[in-house]
């Protein structure tokens, strides 16, 4: 499955600070659906270059960091449970800066 993912907020450093992400996803056998939490899960093994703990809590995304699913706030899709489709793009930006 083909995506496009954002980070921001300082997340990018993350990504050895690379913004902007085009994805291929391989989808496990059986399996006709990718939700938020098998992409964190991916993401986390396959972007985050460094301090993962930054970007995940456990299975989810750690306070303060925003996550939109094609401009809407995950809340409102489902959160973890929020099904993906073919060219989405998720966006990641950490509210919590420093200074």
């Amino acid at each position: 499955m083909q995506l496009t993912l954002e980070f921001g907020g300082g997340l990018e450093l993350l990504c050895e600070s690379v913004k902007i992400h085009h994805i291929d996803v391989k989808m496990k056998t059986g399996e006709e659906k990718l939700t938020m939490k098998d992409l964190l899960m991916w993401v986390r093994t396959n972007i985050i270059k460094e301090r993962p703990e930054m970007f995940i809590k456990g299975d989810t995304v750690r306070p303060g960091v925003l996550v939109l699913i094609n401009d809407c706030d995950w809340e409102l899709c489902g959160q973890l449970d929020a099904t993906l489709e073919e060219k989405d793009v998720v966006i990641f930006i950490s509210t919590l800066h420093g200074g």
